[in-house]
Order: C-alpha cells, then structure tokens, then sequence
C-alpha cells in the first residue's frame, strides 16, 4: 500500500461544477490548482477527481472517447500536469476516476470494433455473432452497425462493454477470460494507468470494479482474477500508486488488489440507516420527495428526532472489517456525485455528529465537494446523464457574490444553475463563523491528523450501541446523536488517567466521565485519551 494512504483525507471534486477560470460556465483544471490551498486547510491531503478525460458527456466523462487526452473544457494537457505539481508541491495527491469497463460509442476502438472486416479491436468489445442473437442475459443493442451481431452495454446505450471475457462460456460468442483478446483489453488498461501515473497522477479510483467479466460467479473470482493480473504489475511498477475501488465488498475487492474499497450506500449494507432512511423507503437512484414527511420516517440514526438505530450498519460494517483491516481499508464517504446529498435529511448540527463519526473510523475519509458547507440537493432537470443524480452536482459556493463565486459567466451559461435561496451556504461566510459546519469539520481532520490511534486501520473494537461508543487503540469514542436524553453507560476502559481530548456538544452541555461512566448529553461527541 502506498505509504501516503496511511494519513489521507480525500476531497472528491466534480471538476465541471468546482471552480471556473476563464469564464466560461464550467469548472477547470486551472480552477481545482487555485483552490488547492482551500482544500489543504480542511485539512484534506488527496484529491479524487471525477472523469476528465476527452468525452462526449452523455454520462458525465464516465463515457471516455480517449483515456489519453483530457476534455478540452477543462483545459489542456499541460494544464493538468501543473495540478499535479502544484499538488505534489503541497504534499497532496490526486486520484483520477478510471473507468475499464466501457468506453464511449466514440472511441475508436469502438469504431474500428463496428466494422464488419475483422480487425485489431473487432473483439476489444463483447459481441454477440449475430443481429438476431441476444445478449445471453446481458444488456444488448443490435442494427446499429454494419457488422453482424449486437454489441453488450454497461448503462446506456452510448456505453458498450470492454471484453474481458466471461467466466464460464456457455455461448458460441463468448470468450474465455485467457483469450488473447480478452488479455489485449487487460493490457491496453494497464497502458492507461502507466500513461497517466507517468504524467504525475498518484492513482486512480476505478469506476463499477466488479464488473469486468461477465457470468461471473458470487464471489467475483473471474473479476478479482483479472485485478490481480492488472494491478499486480502496476503496482510493482509504480509502488506508491493507490487504487480505490467502486466494489461495495472490500473482501473482494482487497483480494483483487484494490488498497481500499468504497462502503457503498446503494448496497443495503446499513450506511443509509446512519443518515438516510432508504433501506426501506428510497434506494440511491430514485425521485426524492419535496420534503422528508412524503414518504419518510425520518428514522436515520444520527437524525436528532428519530428512533432510528446503528445496528444495521455495524453489523454489516464490522462483518466486513474483521476480513480485511489488516490488508487493506474501507473508505466511508460523506457523499458523493451519485447520491444525495446527506444535508437533505440532516441539519448542520446533525451533519457535525455524523461526519465525526465518519472522521474518527478506520479507513480513508472522503468529504464531497459541498459537503463541508452543507449544500443542498435540489432536484432539477438532467444533465449530462445525471437524472436524479444532478440535484448532487451544482456548482460549489465560494462566496455569497454573482454564481456563488463559482464562476463570472452569465447566470444561464454555467453548468448547473447555482442554489437561488437567500440563506445558501457558502465558503466565505463559513469561514468567517466559528460555530459552522466548515470549522467543525477542519477541526475533525486536525483531530485525525494529531493522532496515531486514528491512522491505524486495523484497532477498532465496538464497545457498545447505545451509546454508541467505540475504541480506537488507547482512544475511546462515543456519540449521542438525539436530542431527548442523556445516555450514560459505566466502561472498565475507563481508568483514572482518562482524559477528555476533543468533544461537540450541540446543545452547550459537555460531555464528561467521573468514576468510569461516561455521560453523553444530547446531541454530543467525545473523544478520550484512556
């Protein structure tokens, strides 16, 4: 593992909705370097950056046209190597979003893949042997091509499937996962990552991981096979490379090779529980109501007025955690460019408490742009591919000026419209507020920073539920996210030279321990040195 993960804190950006420098409506390299210094100050080390590659964005830059050219809407090749110097410089790192499971309808791969004389990439992607035939249980488009068979898509349409073979053929088209062809596809990715981490990026976070080979049985061998064989060379090559992984299993995904896997909160593994309550109601990817009180029970477990429970989510977290914490991480997210934005359920005060629970687990943090001031979610027309997902991808507010700060391009030219509401949060005024959001969360980061308890990611012991309390090697942790009562629990970890090292206390009563009890007051955090 890369020796920099061990204290990384890593800020997602959507790169068109950042920052824009040239006053064109849309985010930029040139506008992510600027606010380099910003992102260093909440104390975030690590950048993942979502797709920049050359794209024709029907979904966003998760549709490449070239992996080796950048979209030129955010500006020019030497424009991007200068991001990473000026990363480097600070002692930051930067993730690219990989994407190895399909490309855009546009690549060339693809049309040269279309043609109906065989060629070099006539089985870079997976086809079927006739335009009658279909997809064997895969999602399929046909009569779009001269030659004779229907092309297997990931997502849309425009977003047809790299060919990493099938784990056990059973059709006349279907390719072993060893056929050369296949292993050319695994080959042309590794090109990719050398292509880049040549230029001076520090890893990639890879898009749908789990999905290489098709057929593929429960526990993804035939996917993990082909990670291993990807990532293996790679990171002999580069070994300060990190890769992060859209699994959603970390003890799959840290066999393949992956350095971290994303706890991911469209799994029913419980994260929704904590600050959504869609287990039940709503996945990820569904039209939200107006207001919570439509088809809500308000039941997530750091909502202040709610019944909701950790259970759910710890019991699905640490059943995961026992088999990899000493192989590899887990990294929970405060959000990011495909859910909701969690501010839509929680208020400030409650976003405090989650996000230092967040802040002091095991793992990798990652804060999503707009999360450390509260945005918003507001739904709004697609674009790009985003459908109920866009409400999540406006532009950032830096100031409470013309767009937010965001960018000096006529209001009906940007990206996304900016939040219209009178009150919207912004960078500046955070900063300028002791109490906000903002500070709390730079406050949080300096906390994970300072101690070593924390960096570790393989000592954590759940103490108990309720309240939730937790250790950390000689830190003890614990959180009362409600507002009704106190909760008091005694704890033989609890000795004489107990000391309280950081707290919240949202309601002003500070949480305290005297003779081996700990004592939470409503809505309150504390960290003890033990």
């Amino acid at each position: 593992m890369a020796t920099w993960l061990k204290d990384a804190i890593f800020y997602e950006i959507y790169p068109q909705s950042f920052y824009d420098t040239n006053g064109d409506g849309i985010g930029d390299f040139n506008g992510i370097t600027a606010k380099l210094d910003y992102i260093k100050s909440l104390g975030c080390n690590a950048i993942w950056m979502n797709p920049c590659f050359d794209s024709p964005f029907s979904d966003a830059g998760y549709d490449v046209r070239d992996y080796k050219k950048v979209a030129e809407r955010y500006g020019t090749m030497e424009d991007i190597e200068n991001l990473f110097a000026e990363a480097h410089k600070r002692d930051m790192h930067i993730l690219l979003d990989l994407v190895p499971g399909h490309t855009s309808e546009e690549h060339t791969w693809f049309t040269e893949s279309k043609k109906a004389e065989p060629n070099e990439y006539s089985d870079r992607y997976m086809w079927t042997d006739g335009w009658l035939c279909g997809g064997a249980g895969l999602n399929y488009i046909a009569g779009e091509s001269p030659r004779n068979g229907a092309y297997i898509v990931n997502f849309f349409k425009c977003q047809p499937a790299l060919n990493y073979g099938v784990l056990n053929p059973t059709e006349r088209w279907h390719k072993s996962m060893y056929d050369p062809a296949c292993i050319a596809t695994r080959e042309a990715m590794k090109d990719v990552c050398r292509f880049w981490l040549d230029k001076g990026c520090d890893g990639f976070r890879v898009d749908m991981a789990d999905s290489l080979v098709k057929h593929d049985d429960a526990n993804k061998s035939g996917t993990v096979a082909v990670w291993q064989d990807i990532l293996g060379d790679i990171h002999a090559e580069y070994p300060e490379s990190a890769f992060v992984s859209e699994w959603g299993k970390a003890e799959q995904s840290i066999k393949a090779g992956f350095d971290m896997d994303f706890y991911l909160d469209w799994m029913g593994n419980g994260y929704n529980s904590l600050v959504r309550d869609y287990e039940a109601h709503l996945n990820a990817f569904a039209s939200l109501p107006e207001s919570l009180d439509d088809s809500m029970e308000n039941n997530s477990f750091f909502k202040a007025d709610s019944k909701g429970t950790c259970d759910h989510f710890i019991d699905e977290y640490m059943g995961r955690y026992e088999q990899i914490k000493y192989k590899g991480a887990i990294a929970l997210i405060t959000g990011n460019h495909d859910t909701t934005r969690i501010s839509y359920g929680l208020s400030e005060d409650e976003l405090k408490l989650a996000y230092a629970f967040f802040m002091t687990m095991p793992g990798n943090p990652f804060i999503y742009y707009g999360d450390e001031i509260a945005m918003k979610f507001r739904s709004m027309a697609s674009k790009e591919g985003g459908f109920t997902r866009t409400g999540s991808r406006t532009p950032m507010q830096w100031t409470s000026g013309d767009n937010m700060g965001f960018s000096s391009a006529p209001a009906d030219k940007l990206y996304l419209p900016v939040d219209p509401a009178e009150n919207a949060a912004n960078v500046e005024a955070s900063e300028a507020d002791q109490n906000s959001l903002l500070n709390t969360v730079k406050a949080l980061t300096s906390l994970r920073h300072s101690q070593a308890d924390l960096l570790d990611k393989s000592n954590l012991e759940i103490i108990s539920r309720k309240p939730l309390v937790y250790k950390r090697g000689n830190l003890l942790l614990a959180v009362n996210p409600k507002n009704t009562d106190t909760q008091s629990r005694k704890l033989a970890e609890l000795t004489g030279d107990a000391k309280v090292i950081y707290s919240i206390a949202i309601n002003g009563t500070q949480p305290g321990i005297a003779d081996g009890v700990i004592t939470l007051p409503a809505q309150s955090f504390v960290v003890i040195s033990c």
